[in-house]
């Protein structure tokens, strides 16, 4: 299974990313490859605890695309 992740560059420096199909995984880490692999596991502990609980697994319905527009 494949989620969107949205990572954002913090002002205080580090990263903070999110998963917008699975509102309750975020996290935050010093470096890219840091809040990369932050967000992987909570994504794999959040899938971990929907199956032992029964809960029905979220599908990704979040698309991502990146749009070229002319700078002003």
């Amino acid at each position: 299974m494949q989620y969107v992740v949205i990572i954002e560059e913090t002002e205080g420096g580090g990263y903070s990313a999110y998963v917008p199909d699975l509102p309750v995984c975020f996290t935050v880490g010093d470096t890219l490859d840091e809040v990369k692999t932050n967000i992987k596991s909570a994504i794999e502990l959040y899938l971990e605890e929907a199956r032992e609980t029964g809960m029905v697994l979220p599908m990704p319905k979040t698309i991502s695309t990146l749009i070229e527009v002319q700078a002003a």
